[in-house]
């Protein structure tokens, strides 16, 4: 799970290092070459993507470390934690859902991957099959019971 994320993260990067080596000096230059700085749009342009490609390649880059830093023999075994899979029970209308707890760069609702930061990651995480929880969420308070846990470990 992880070394997936940080393999699309590293080639994002590079794709960045790519662009910031090669094609945005050429826009830069180019721009340069039709005139006065001052009132020339595409310089203006072309430095604002340079500054935001930057920035976005700052944050991949701290991300990558952050997820290199996850050791996953600290996960839980036996409660829910980063890479579960969780069956919970709404005690209000009995509906059963299942979500896999991921971290936030693959979070996909529609696929019932929530991030372990979300309001019910958090209200979930370290609990067992059995254990009820609750969570403020827009909509209100809403109360569950862990039904089944399938940690990173078990899979």
């Amino acid at each position: 799970m992880l070394k997936n994320t940080i393999a699309k993260l590293e080639q994002e990067l590079a794709e960045i290092k790519k662009q910031l080596a090669v094609e945005i000096p050429n826009e830069i230059n180019r721009a340069a070459s039709l005139g006065d700085l001052k009132e020339n749009a595409e310089y203006h342009a072309a430095r604002e993507k340079k500054r935001n490609l930057e920035a976005r390649g700052a944050q991949i880059s701290g991300r990558i470390r952050f997820l290199m830093s996850i050791d996953l023999d600290k996960i839980s075994r036996e409660g829910v934690g980063l890479g579960s899979v969780v069956t919970l029970e709404d005690l209000d209308t009995g509906k059963k859902i299942t979500y896999e707890l991921v971290v936030a760069d693959l979070v996909d609702v529609k696929e019932g991957k929530i991030s372990i930061q979300a309001p019910i990651g958090k209200g979930m995480f370290g609990k067992k099959a059995g254990d009820e929880f609750s969570v403020v969420l827009p909509a209100g308070k809403k109360e569950y019971v862990i039904d089944k846990v399938v940690t990173l470990h078990d899979r």
